[in-house]
C-alpha cells in the first residue's frame, strides 16, 4: 500500500514535533550538549544485587527520557573500589557515572589506602532508594525486643555472638554501632554473604544477625526468625509494626540504613548534575517504578545533589569514627 507523499511528510513532521516536545520536557544543561553519546553507569558489584538492579532501572528510564542509551557496566571487586576509582579518574562530562551505596562511605575507613577520595573526587548526583536493616534473632533466644536483647547481653560475661554478611559490610558496622551505643559486648561472626548468615542463624549456629529487612520479614513470618527492630531512624513503611532501634531507651539517634545513589566525577558541570537529578526524581514518582522497588523491599528516596553531598560527608565521618574507636577490621 502506497502512502501519499503529503500524508507521509505530515506524519514525519508530527513525529519530529513529538520527539522535540519530549526532549524539551527534560531539563537540558545550558550550553552543554548532554548526553552527546551513550552514557556508562559503572557498578562495583556483580549483576543481580540491589545496586545493580537499581542501576538498570535508572538506566532504562534515563535513556528513554534523555535520548541516549544508558548502559550498566559491572566492574566488581574490592568492595566497589575498582569501579569507584575508574569513575573518579573519568572525564567530568557526565558520560561515565557511578551507581554506589553505603559501602562507598564505609570502605574508606577500613582501607589503608584508596586511589580516590570518597568525597573530593566525586560530584553527588542524588539518591534513588533506601531501606533499613533488621536486627533479628533465632526464636529460641529469650528476647522479644531490642531492650530485652540488651538486658540479656548484659548478663553474658563473654557477650553474645552475631552473624553478618561479612566484615566491612553495613550488616557488620550496623551491629557495632548498636553495641557501642548500648554499651554491651557482642562477638562478630562474619559469613560470606547475607544468605550464609541467615542460614547460620536459622540453623542455630549463631543467635543474632543484622540483615536487610526484605530478607528478614519472610523468615519472621515463617517463624524461623524473630525480627526485633529496624535500623532506620524511624519505622519503615515496609513493616510499620516493627519498632525502630532508635525507639529503644538509650539509642536515640541510632540509624544505619542501606541506600543506593549516583555519583559523577568531580568537576562535572552543575547543569549536567542537575539534569540527572531531575530525571531521577521524575522516575521515582512513577507508579510502575515504585512497585518494582517495593517488590525488592526498597523505598524511593530522592535527595538533591547538595543534600546527598552533605549526607556522604556526614556518613563517612560517622563510620570512620566508629571503626577507628572500636578498632574494627574488615576481615
Amino acid at each position: 500500500m502506497r502512502v501519499p507523499l503529503g500524508r507521509a511528510l505530515l506524519a514525519a513532521g508530527l513525529c519530529a514535533t513529538l520527539a522535540a516536545t519530549v526532549r524539551a520536557q527534560s531539563p537540558q544543561p545550558a550550553g552543554v550538549a548532554f548526553p552527546a553519546k551513550p552514557v556508562r553507569i559503572l557498578v562495583g558489584f556483580a549483576p543481580g544485587g540491589g545496586i545493580d538492579v537499581s542501576a538498570r532501572l535508572a538506566a532504562q528510564r534515563l535513556g528513554e527520557s534523555l535520548g541516549q542509551p544508558f548502559l550498566v557496566d559491572n566492574r566488581a571487586g574490592a568492595s566497589g573500589a575498582i569501579a569507584a576509582a575508574q569513575v573518579a579518574k573519568a572525564a567530568p562530562d557526565g558520560h561515565i557515572l557511578l551507581m554506589t551505596a553505603d559501602v562507598h562511605v564505609i570502605t574508606p575507613a577500613f582501607a589503608r589506602e584508596l586511589p580516590y577520595d570518597p568525597i573530593k573526587d566525586f560530584a553527588a548526583v542524588g539518591t534513588l532508594v533506601s531501606g533499613p536493616q533488621a536486627i533479628a534473632v533465632h526464636p529460641s533466644l529469650p528476647a522479644r525486643s531490642a531492650a530485652e536483647l540488651i538486658a540479656l547481653a548484659r548478663t553474658q560475661r563473654e557477650g553474645i555472638a552475631y552473624a553478618s554478611a561479612g566484615g566491612g559490610t553495613l550488616t557488620h558496622v550496623a551491629m557495632e554501632l548498636f553495641r557501642s551505643m548500648a554499651g554491651i559486648r557482642l562477638l562478630h561472626v562474619p559469613y560470606k554473604g547475607s544468605g550464609a548468615s541467615v542460614v547460620a542463624v536459622i540453623g542455630g549456629e549463631v543467635p543474632i544477625l543484622s540483615i536487610a529487612i526484605g530478607q528478614s520479614l519472610p523468615h519472621s513470618k515463617a517463624g524461623k526468625l524473630r525480627t526485633l527492630a529496624v535500623t532506620s531512624a524511624k519505622r519503615s513503611q515496609l513493616a510499620p509494626e516493627i519498632p525502630a532501634l532508635a525507639e529503644t531507651p538509650g539509642l536515640a539517634g541510632y540509624e544505619a540504613s542501606s541506600w543506593v545513589g549516583m555519583l559523577a566525577p568531580a568537576a562535572t558541570p552543575a547543569a549536567i548534575v542537575n539534569t540527572l537529578n531531575a530525571e531521577i526524581e521524575r522516575l521515582l514518582q512513577r507508579r510502575d517504578v515504585l512497585e518494582q522497588l517495593a517488590a525488592r523491599a526498597w523505598v524511593a528516596h530522592a535527595r538533591s545533589p547538595k543534600a546527598f553531598s552533605e549526607f556522604i560527608a556526614a556518613e563517612t565521618a560517622k563510620w570512620a569514627k566508629l571503626i577507628r574507636d572500636a578498632d574494627l577490621k574488615a576481615q
